[in-house]
């Protein structure tokens, strides 16, 4: 967590005078038992009513002034929890949107969700605790023997046996049950990511009836975290009927004793009063300290996950050149022997090299798993190869800032995604200025305007998380619309044209190469999606197996001419 106060510079006054006030109530709680006994011997015993009335108002009075130095304290924790949660969850935010999709593969969405929202939850409560009680717990056990010691020395041996076995108890307990609660972290990221699979694909989930099957896993993993919330339940049940045996026998002796002294005339009954109330303070005491050091167990493992994302840094990086000059008459993108591979494993492209020209359509083609999109993913540089050059216009792609990089690309992904509000403000991510005759432009090259114009509210409709309210087919053909209302100089459609219809399929592609200038990356499993572009990549286990034109690898590429036949699409 120390690593996490950068968070809080901002509430360094806040982190002084919360505690300072808390601290300042917990010295008014110290005294309230000792203006009880002198009501009691000098007010009460004596029958003195205004002696009573005039004390009792002072407790009153530091009651009041203990509640004003309270709600101060909280209104600190307040603020500076929750401005230090908003700091750490829009510094994490800013840099998870820094890393490469390695970073996101390797962590996974479901954990940094977690993280996200129950991790920074959980130290936030450990901010307010640290100005709310962290001060005052320890001081108030303390300040309550010593004024145990102030009213009688033999006394306060009760006190000094007690506590010891307390804290003892209170160990035990927490040092069995603090290894649970990492463990309970990670259940918990199990049952993130099953809750989101569980909604992401739930339509796939009623398609193959496999609610059951997967309601049982879903149960197991909840059963699981349950367990183990339940076991560390367990431990801390015992904690309370513990310290309290321990205390209530620390009260009979303090009543027991102290009697023998009342008799005596060496203690009066108000003190005895007294020294059972310091022992209830410094079991009540005691017990939120138990309560912190979970807290702050638990804090410190959020803060551990917390900090694991921070020190995982992007492997791809940009440069802070805003613009750089391209190299006139360069091709588009050139691939310069690349290979990439995906962690520690074998390489998904192997040795790569080709070009496309400006104004080109490049189709790619190959079997599952043949490292089709792993290709056309080191162009925007979502990745970075491990050997090998990618270029975009004749500039090795790591020299540009991922603004001008991307800027000049239109991307459409295989999972078509739409974000909730309207089309209009979906396709507006292509080009925020882009007006009504760009957009229009954008959904008929895309066969798009036919059906968006038939909706009541047109590019104004709306548009559910994740495009839920539109067809596969039409999610696809507004992605693509998105892509073009920023006039891309490249265009990769990676496969995203496959859930149309042959005919649409065929007018997009006339569309698409009507626009002048304009490079385009097709992917698809379809030979009549790429037949008829200017060059064709075919890719068989991670390796370039054939480039050329349709005709060209008809004659000279086999697994070619193998996928045309098995297409029936080998008639040239």
């Amino acid at each position: 967590m120390i690593r996490l106060r950068r968070f809080l510079k901002d509430y360094v006054i806040l982190l002084i005078i919360g505690p300072l006030c808390k601290l300042t109530e917990a010295v008014l709680e110290l005294f309230i038992p000792l203006v009880t006994a002198d009501i009691i011997d000098n007010g009460v015993l004596k029958g003195n009513a205004d002696y009573v009335i005039s004390h009792g108002l002072l407790m009153v009075a530091m009651g009041a002034l203990g509640l004003s130095f309270a709600l101060v304290c909280q209104k600190s924790a307040s603020v500076t929890s929750q401005g230090f949660g908003t700091k750490l969850r829009n510094a994490m935010f800013r840099h998870i949107n820094s890393f490469s999709h390695a970073e996101l593969d390797k962590i996974g969405t479901p954990s940094l969700i977690t993280r996200m929202t129950s991790d920074i939850n959980q130290l936030q409560l450990a901010v307010a605790m640290l100005i709310r009680l962290v001060i005052r717990a320890p001081f108030l056990v303390i300040g309550a023997l010593v004024m145990a010691c102030t009213i009688d020395l033999k006394m306060s041996l009760i006190f000094f046996v007690a506590s010891p076995l307390i804290a003892f108890v209170l160990y035990i307990v927490m040092n069995r049950s603090v290894p649970y609660f990492k463990d309970m972290q990670k259940k918990l990221d199990r049952v993130s990511l099953l809750s989101r699979e569980n909604l992401s694909g739930n339509r796939v989930i009623r398609a193959f009836n496999k609610q059951e099957e997967d309601e049982a896993v879903f149960e197991k993993a909840n059963r699981e975290l349950a367990d183990t919330s339940a076991r560390v339940g367990r431990i801390s049940a015992l904690l309370s009927p513990v310290t309290y045996v321990i205390s209530q026998a620390a009260i009979i002796a303090i009543v027991w004793f102290g009697a023998v002294k009342v008799n005596v005339g060496q203690l009066q009954t108000g003190e005895i009063i007294a020294l059972v109330n310091y022992m209830t303070q410094i079991l009540l005491a005691m017990i939120v300290v138990s309560n912190l050091v979970v807290i702050f167990t638990k804090a410190f493992a959020s803060a551990s996950r917390v900090n694991e994302v921070f020190d995982t840094q992007p492997s791809v990086t940009e440069k802070t050149n805003d613009t750089i000059d391209t190299v006139s008459g360069a091709p588009a993108v050139e691939f310069r022997n690349v290979s990439f591979g995906y962690g520690d494993g074998g390489d998904a492209v192997k040795d790569i090299s080709f070009t496309a020209r400006k104004g080109q359509t490049i189709g790619i083609i190959g079997g599952t798993g043949s490292g089709k999109t792993t290709l056309i993913n080191l162009i925007p540089r979502f990745y970075d190869p491990r050997k090998g050059e990618v270029l975009v216009n004749g500039i090795n792609a790591k020299e540009y800032s991922f603004r001008q990089l991307r800027g000049n690309m239109g991307i459409v992904p295989q999972k078509a995604v739409l974000q909730s509000g309207t089309i209009r403000s979906n396709l507006l991510w292509g080009n925020k200025n882009a007006d009504d005759e760009k957009i229009n432009k954008a959904l008929k090259i895309s066969q798009s305007y036919e059906f968006v114009s038939k909706l009541p509210e047109g590019t104004d409709s709306e548009v559910t998380a994740g495009g839920g309210n539109f067809s596969g087919g039409q999610k696809q053909r507004l992605t693509i619309a998105r892509a073009l209302v920023g006039d891309p100089e490249i265009l990769i459609l990676d496969d995203s044209a496959s859930a149309l219809d042959m005919a649409t399929d065929a007018a997009l592609r006339r569309e698409l190469a009507a626009i002048k200038g304009m490079t385009v990356f097709i992917i698809s499993q379809r030979v009549s999606a790429v037949r008829d572009s200017d060059k064709i990549l075919v890719l068989e286990n991670s390796e370039l197996v054939g480039q050329g034109t349709h005709k060209e690898l008809l004659e000279n590429c086999e697994l070619y001419r193998e996928i045309c036949i098995s297409q029936g699409a080998e008639k040239q």
